[in-house]
């Protein structure tokens, strides 16, 4: 304990100077010399005290008191104690910092409370939104993508393709639809080529809402290789080896990372904008078309998603064509859904394409044949004759004056064309099951019996009258049945121009991804599962 101010070292001195005296007169002088001793030093330490301690200051003097305790016996939560005190006369400096220490205790554990729960909130939504994984994505060598899109003249050897990959696949901006779509909504037109899926895709998951930037927390991984621009220049006049050259270098570039070899690429995807059979030669024959990418061994565990699938291949998902409309809020979808609904149609059906001399008993010519002497209930539009380009004006006000577009075969079992009708609320008439059966299972409504038709295409060839025949036996209020499922599925087959997607409203992307995510954890469930029951099985024996 410090001296207090009316003490001083003399008259502490006479105290003990008599209480000498006392003891001596009842001990003996040899005892006496170490209570002496003892006192001297006692004395000395006190003095020294006196000297150097600070006087003691009012508290009412300053903001802040400091408790200095001194113990015979230091222990280490006064040394803590001390560094706590001094940082914070520091902090005292500080005004801010300050008022903050000056609230009550109750009120900042209660705002402390708050950040916590707004913090678990946030976690949780984010947990939820993303509720089967994320996505990583491989940052590839330019040459598979970017460079393909730089040197975009070369991508075909007939025409430059600059057009078609332009604003991050979309193409540039529609023009000519005055007559056709209101002002309000022709920003949101594009003349979008069939092809460009890869470079969409691309472009969207780079900002999706599920994007990992760290590989470890990924579930699923996004190989961004522009396989359809890739082969597009060389799928003719070159050997087969030339055509399997860009796919094989970069499966040796993707083998070699460390996320590959975890599940032998079980876990990886990729989007192919062209068809399918571009990819699944089969021979070595310079003659066979297209390359052998989907043949090749890297790539029998690699999940694919394409604007048509092999029906025979559970690796493969088919996901819609781009179409020419691409919504950036969902107000858009909402006044071009009633726009459809509303429109007058005076066609019963319609058909767009054009024949192909070089196919013998080539199924469009019979359906433009049998179109053109049908004058009063179907409407043509001869692309042989007219400017067919992607989502051109003439394509579109067909489908949005017919009741029912007819839908054969194109260069695969599906076409682009077939998401053109829909989007104007035209009813498509298939006439072969690869058409619509196992396709686009993620986007379309099941059954599909439900909003198109089927005819077999061989006993359409037999007797063409009965495409009438059979359509004059849907209602109005059938017809009106079928668009309204068309128009309400609208947003799921239509890939947004925003790279946040639409809101509240999935598009074609959103769906695809989600499901590519809930495939692979599922995936990674069922492999855990199998590897539980073998170490149960393991440990019982």
């Amino acid at each position: 304990m410090l001296p207090s101010e009316n003490s001083s070292p003399r008259r502490t001195f006479k105290k003990l100077r008599n209480s000498f005296h006392l003891i001596k007169s009842q001990v003996g002088f040899h005892h006496c010399k170490w209570f002496l001793l003892i006192i001297l030093i006692q004395v000395t330490f006190i003095l020294f005290l006196a000297g150097t301690s600070p006087p003691t200051t009012p508290p009412q003097h300053h903001r802040h008191n400091h408790h200095f305790q001194i113990s015979s016996k230091p222990h280490k939560h006064n040394k803590d104690q001390s560094r706590h005190n001094i940082h914070h006369q520091k902090q005292s400096k500080d005004h801010s910092q300050n008022v903050q220490d000056s609230k009550p205790k109750k009120e900042q554990q209660k705002q402390s409370k708050n950040q916590v729960q707004k913090q678990l909130a946030k976690a949780k939504e984010s947990h939820n939104e993303c509720e089967s994984g994320r996505v990583y994505v491989y940052d590839l060598p330019t040459k598979f993508n970017k460079d393909l899109l730089n040197n975009c003249h070369d991508l075909d050897p007939w025409s430059s393709r600059c057009n078609a990959v332009s604003n991050g696949g979309l193409g540039p901006k529609a023009t000519g639809l005055e007559s056709i779509v209101q002002e309000n909504l022709r920003s949101a037109w594009y003349w979008t080529d069939m092809y460009s899926a890869e470079v969409i895709y691309h472009e969207r998951i780079l900002n999706y809402k599920c994007r990992t930037l760290n590989p470890q927390n990924a579930t699923a991984f996004y190989i961004p290789f522009y396989a359809g621009l890739a082969i597009g220049k060389i799928l003719w006049f070159t050997t087969a080896k030339e055509r399997d050259r860009p796919s094989e270098h970069m499966l040796q570039w993707v083998k070699d990372q460390p996320y590959w070899n975890k599940n032998n690429g079980s876990d990886h995807f990729l989007m192919l904008g062209r068809l399918t059979w571009a990819f699944r030669r089969k021979t070595d024959d310079d003659s066979d078309w297209g390359t052998s990418f989907l043949r090749m061994p890297l790539m029998k565990n690699v999940l694919r998603l394409s604007v048509e699938k092999n029906p025979w291949d559970d690796l493969e998902v088919s996901v819609p064509y781009p179409t020419a409309f691409h919504p950036q809020f969902e107000t858009e979808i909402k006044q071009w859904q009633d726009l459809v609904r509303s429109r007058n149609r005076s066609s019963h059906f319609c058909f767009v394409g054009a024949v192909r001399k070089k196919i013998k008993n080539d199924f469009r010519e019979v359906l433009m044949n049998y179109c053109k002497n049908e004058t009063g209930s179907c409407k043509v539009v001869d692309c042989s004759v007219a400017h067919c380009y992607d989502g051109a004006p003439a394509i579109l006000e067909a489908f949005l004056d017919s009741d029912f577009c007819l839908q054969p075969k194109g260069d695969g079992f599906t076409r682009r064309s077939m998401f053109d009708c829909m989007l104007a609320g035209s009813i498509p008439v298939y006439f072969w099951e690869g058409s619509f059966k196992t396709q686009y299972e993620w986007h379309l409504p099941l059954p599909s019996e439900d909003y198109s038709v089927y005819m077999d295409h061989n006993e359409v060839r037999n007797d063409t009258s009965i495409v009438r025949k059979v359509l004059d036996k849907f209602s109005k209020e059938d017809v009106k049945r079928m668009r309204e499922i068309l128009i309400d599925a609208m947003p799921k087959y239509l890939y947004a121009r925003s790279n946040q997607g639409l809101g509240s409203s999935n598009d074609a992307f959103d769906i695809a991804i989600d499901e590519v995510l809930r495939r692979f954890k599922q995936q990674r469930e069922q492999k855990q599962i199998l590897e539980n029951t073998r170490n149960t099985e393991n440990s019982i024996e």
